[in-house]
């Protein structure tokens, strides 16, 4: 794992901290996505929202948007907003699938229904990550 992406996900740690700081656990995971756009544009972090994620199967596009990112940072790390009781295997499963799917090298499930959100992190490594073509 390189120093620029952990340095990235540091960021995106720091705001996920501010956020619940300031809303607390409880709240809808669309009110929380709305808030981390806030805090990581304010930290001028390319950040986008609902990205569709084709999904392909035996080199045939089988769905043009099968599934959504919550927030895509930089182009490189993957960000699931979740809100709930319990974060189950599923989850982290869901997330590796993803970053499989966009051949992206981290994630970051982040649960926001904890009295400590970093409780509620988990960082999801993608070791299967194709390299790039030069």
């Amino acid at each position: 794992m390189n120093l620029e992406l952990n340095l990235l996900s540091s960021k995106v740690i720091e705001a996920a901290i501010k956020v619940h700081s300031e809303l607390g656990p409880g709240l809808l995971e669309s009110v929380y996505n709305s808030c981390m756009l806030v805090e990581l544009r304010e930290m001028n972090l390319d950040v986008k929202s609902e990205v569709p994620l084709p999904v392909f199967y035996r080199g045939k596009k089988i769905a043009e948007d099968g599934f959504r990112l919550d927030l895509l940072i930089e182009d490189t790390i993957i960000v699931e907003l979740k809100s709930l009781e319990n974060i189950q295997p599923v989850h982290k499963k869901q997330l590796l699938t993803y970053l499989r799917l966009a051949n992206k090298p981290l994630g970051l499930l982040i649960n926001f229904n904890e009295a400590l959100l970093k409780d509620g992190i988990t960082r999801i490594i993608n070791q299967k990550r194709k390299a790039e073509s030069v």
